[in-house]
């Protein structure tokens, strides 16, 4: 919902950063890597519930997802190097392994008190599963019928209530407060499958439509 806003004012800082990491070590695939890597230690840390370097991982993460991006567009527009669609996929599944071990590093750490339950973090599992099958599968349909919704990403997306900025503060909510995180689950898991609702109405009503 706050993605496309984020966006616009964040593209100018974010393209200055990316030239700033503009250097013959320093790749797009590599980024989403260090990503990557920082995520699943936001996961871990979260298990053994050290909220607070889980945090810091977390949002370290999240940044380095947010220049890779632009750093690819740098790369093919100053030097022409063109890096096809092989990094919008790694970055996609990178999101998702670390949207995911997130989630579970989080129920693992808040549950460990006698009583806790998984349920919260199983339904945002659940949730996740729905919504990301729904517009992933509506890329690729939509890529191969005329359908695609062109924003400069490598994927079709379609808005919702639930996109990169909330899942972004969301996580970031339930580490600064774990001793709610189960509640702040239960609302996200809502707020997902809502979204995931939506994509599934307007992805259909959108393919049905003669292309043009």
């Amino acid at each position: 919902m706050l993605d496309a806003t984020l966006r616009r004012r964040l593209d100018g800082p974010l393209d200055r950063a990316a030239s700033l990491l503009d250097r013959p070590g320093v790749t797009p695939d590599r980024l989403t890597l260090l990503g990557l890597a920082t995520g699943l230690a936001s996961a871990a840390t979260s298990a053994a519930q050290l909220w607070g370097w889980a945090l810091g991982l977390w949002l370290v993460s999240r940044l380095l997802d947010g220049l890779d991006g632009p750093l690819a567009r740098r790369r093919a527009s100053v030097r022409g190097e063109d890096h096809g669609q092989a990094g919008g996929f790694l970055d996609i599944t990178c999101d998702f392994l670390v949207y995911g071990a997130t989630v579970v590093g989080v129920g693992l750490g808040v549950t460990r008190g006698e009583g806790a339950s998984w349920l919260p973090f199983v339904a945002v599992l659940l949730a996740y599963y729905v919504n990301g099958t729904a517009f992933l599968a509506f890329s690729s349909i939509a890529e191969r019928t005329g359908h695609r919704i062109d924003d400069g990403r490598s994927l079709s997306f379609l808005g919702g209530l639930a996109e990169g900025a909330e899942t972004i503060l969301v996580h970031a909510l339930w580490l600064v407060l774990p001793a709610h995180a189960a509640g702040i689950a239960w609302v996200w898991a809502t707020v997902v499958a809502v979204s995931a609702l939506h994509r599934m109405v307007a992805g259909y009503l959108i393919l049905r439509r003669t292309p043009g």
